[in-house]
């Protein structure tokens, strides 16, 4: 699973901050980990250098194989806390997703795939 990192240009997005978002995504899906090929952050700071209250968002989109990508958003006041709210938040979407494909998969009405008919060889 590769975890990409993204900042705005308010963002400081050195890499010590940028291993910590990777070490709390990984945290929050790390279950899901098989299932997922590539998780993007993107880290902004909707205000730039004003001021202001949950100015700080965190969209994480985690691509999952066969099925369309699953985004989430979250605000907050400190970049730490929108990475945090992200990865809960995509979590919980990731495992309505699969939860969602097992029942389908329980409630699906198809008739069974008939018995293959062994093939005689050709004289």
């Amino acid at each position: 699973m590769q975890i990409q990192i993204n900042t705005d240009k308010n963002v400081d997005g050195h890499e010590q901050f940028a291993a910590q978002a990777r070490s709390v995504v990984e945290g929050a899906i790390d279950r899901f980990r098989d299932r997922i090929t590539r998780v993007e952050v993107h880290i902004s700071d909707q205000n730039g250098k004003k001021s202001g209250q949950n100015d700080k968002r965190c969209v994480m989109e985690a691509r999952m194989e066969g099925r369309t990508p699953a985004a989430v958003t979250h605000d907050a006041a400190t970049v730490e806390d929108a990475v945090d709210g992200a990865a809960e938040k995509l979590a919980r979407a990731i495992e309505h997703t699969i939860d969602r494909l097992a029942t389908e998969a329980d409630h699906r009405t198809d008739p069974p795939l008939p018995e293959p008919k062994e093939i005689e060889p050709a004289r």
